[in-house]
């Protein structure tokens, strides 16, 4: 009777080990299948992939690096031109304002 025993728990060590490859194969298919269904929903929804985005936010910060440096220089020469405007115009040898030809 032990023999008999040990033949079924094989037959049922058998079927279980079968049973779980099954299911192994089964979790892989839907997750392949997961994943296809997921891809073409993104590609359907004409998303931006990672290096386009990633070309783009390094352009907006070379733009933001420019744009800062020109009002810097703006600003210089606003204050340049603003210094020139104030200070007053000495009058020339023969009494006309502005220094004449």
């Amino acid at each position: 009777m032990t023999q008999t025993q040990n033949r079924i728990l094989d037959e049922l060590g058998r079927l279980f080990t079968n049973a779980a490859g099954a299911a192994q194969g089964m979790r892989t298919e839907v997750e392949t299948l997961i994943r296809a269904q997921a891809e073409r929903l993104i590609a359907d929804m004409d998303l931006v992939g990672r290096e386009e985005f990633d070309a783009v936010r390094a352009m907006a910060q070379l733009a933001r690096e420019e744009n800062e440096a020109l009002k810097a220089r703006i600003e210089t020469l606003e204050a340049s031109l603003a210094a020139k405007k104030a200070k007053p115009s000495k009058p020339s040898a023969d009494g006309a304002v502005g220094g004449g030809i």
